[in-house]
């Protein structure tokens, strides 16, 4: 930790770029994120570390609870302390928090005038005097970092109800400007709040006004979301619609776990999870609410949907199998003819021998396929037509299997398909495989972030995968050609869903909305 009293350039950074440290090298010496301070509020801070360490959070507690799991070294800096906007308690807690994670290096920069010095005390800090002359001398013979030359150039303070002029302007002073806002600016705040953590990125600003438009809610003035779909016409995606917490016409359905799109009986509509384990079913076309399920099934994590329209569900218990209420069912004599355990039922059976203890994390289903994932890392599957047959098993991770989808590919012109599976890791890779064959040995995807959801559909524009990644990312892959596209939301999707024509169904804990390519 550093203290300093000299104004102007920050000599932390001048230093830095002498000592030639730079975010995102080498692990073992690199300093893996560096936040100026200077103009930021805590929620930018939080927002802009968060997005360098490719985790989601929104506060400074859930930005050290996300942190804590990860054992690898971390260097965070940042300088200029003193000069962020907002209390200087809630960037003590900040600094204390991080300071407090046993793998994390924390260098920061206060003037030893300033008020915050004293409340760092508890993080124990080693405190070196940037006045003293090696490093005035220092800091006065280096160039003056990129990070600092912005400062000369100030952007005019934007309009905070105006979408064009916050969807244009500097997104850290927007920032700033929403967090010591006293009104809401006709929902803009709220919005901008919401997902702000992707709209610190470097983009157009056709795309940030999309991402304001899918979690605008229906409270917003009405005159902004018109104008929000004209700014972002430019942008890569067109959204169909949103339903965002708070949300009365149609209803907000809740946190989205997981969710899956519809078949058979529920074909058109999506099925949903909330964080109470109620099972939901939305309209496709506009989300308006369609039903429930009987029975809830408590902390959901992979929902699939057969093609009779049964719906499977797995949680911290196995697997459960239940029908909507739509479906028709088996009465009298066929009810009595088949009253023994159904494919379904056999699969599941012979999952609960395969994995011999290991816990089932993920789940995914064909017509013809039954698809499970444990914490080890390994992906079992087994035919619905041949449930007597052992599960086919193969190794596909290091760490637990996170996300699995399943398609059907057709072979040929006749009716013959043939299963893929994609299945998705704690080890942030995407792996492909076909049973009978060895997987792919190439990832088909990779990042160094979990992957949190995962679809895949055959379309008729070809073979179409969604990944979502623990960073708030999520990839639209065009496997045939090869093309790729990402959509950062700004909110972790918790479940993402490909659809028949290629839309793209994203759920999170704040919204659930779908998008269509352009």
């Amino acid at each position: 930790m550093t203290g300093s009293a000299q104004c102007g350039k920050s000599r932390l950074l001048a230093w830095l770029v002498r000592h030639g440290f730079r975010a995102g090298t080498v692990r073992d010496r690199a300093v893996h994120a560096v936040v100026p301070m200077e103009g930021t509020g805590i929620r930018g801070a939080v927002w802009a570390l968060s997005s360098q360490l490719g985790v989601t959070a929104r506060t400074t507690e859930s930005l050290v609870a996300a942190l804590k799991p990860d054992s690898r070294r971390t260097v965070i800096v940042l300088p200029d302390l003193h000069a962020g906007i907002g209390d200087p308690a809630e960037f003590a807690e900040l600094v204390i928090g991080l300071a407090g994670l046993s793998q994390v290096r924390l260098v920061t920069e206060v003037r030893n005038t300033n008020p915050l010095l004293p409340e760092l005390r508890p993080a124990a800090p080693a405190v070196m005097d940037l006045d003293e002359t090696q490093w005035t001398d220092l800091a006065q013979a280096l160039p003056e970092p990129d990070g600092a030359r912005h400062q000369e150039h100030v952007s005019p303070a934007p309009d905070l109800d105006d979408p064009a002029s916050v969807c244009s302007a500097d997104p850290v002073g927007v920032t700033a400007g929403y967090e010591a806002a006293t009104s809401d600016h006709g929902g803009l705040r709220t919005a901008w709040l919401r997902v702000g953590q992707a709209l610190l990125q470097d983009q157009p600003p056709a795309e940030r006004a999309l991402l304001l438009r899918t979690v605008l809610g229906d409270a917003a003035d009405p005159r902004l979301a018109p104008q929000l779909a004209q700014l972002a016409a430019g942008s890569e995606w067109e959204l169909l619609w949103s339903r965002v917490s708070g949300d009365i016409t149609p209803p907000w359905p809740g946190p989205v776990s997981a969710l899956a799109v519809g078949a058979g009986s529920s074909e058109g509509q999506v099925v949903l999870s909330d964080h109470l384990g109620v099972l939901r079913t939305v309209d496709l076309a506009n989300a308006s609410p369609t039903g429930r399920l009987a029975e809830p099934v408590k902390e959901t994590t992979a929902l699939s949907v057969l093609s009779d329209g049964t719906v499977l569900a797995l949680n911290y218990d196995g697997v459960h199998a239940q029908m909507p209420y739509q479906a028709v069912r088996a009465s009298g004599l066929n009810a009595l003819l088949n009253d023994g355990p159904t494919p379904v039922e056999q699969a599941i059976e012979v999952f609960n021998s395969s994995l011999r203890g290991s816990t089932a994390t993920a789940l995914a289903a064909t017509a013809e396929c039954l698809v499970m994932g444990d914490a080890d890392g390994s992906v079992y599957a087994i035919g619905l037509h041949t449930p007597d047959s052992a599960a086919a098993t193969r190794r596909l991770h290091r760490g637990s299997v996170n996300s699995l989808a399943a398609v059907a590919l057709p072979l040929g012109d006749n009716t013959a398909t043939a299963v893929l599976l994609y299945s998705g890791g704690a080890d942030g890779c995407v792996r492909a495989w076909a049973p009978g064959h060895e997987p792919q040995e190439t990832p088909v995807a990779e990042r160094p972030c979990p992957v949190t959801a995962l679809s895949a559909a055959h379309t008729t524009d070809g073979l179409l995968l969604a990944i979502a990644w623990a960073d708030g990312l999520i990839g639209y892959h065009r496997l045939e050609s090869g093309a790729a596209s990402l959509l950062g939301p700004g909110l972790r999707a918790n479940g993402v869903a490909v659809t028949a024509d290629g839309d793209l169904v994203v759920g999170t804990d704040e919204a659930v909305f779908r998008l269509t390519p352009r």
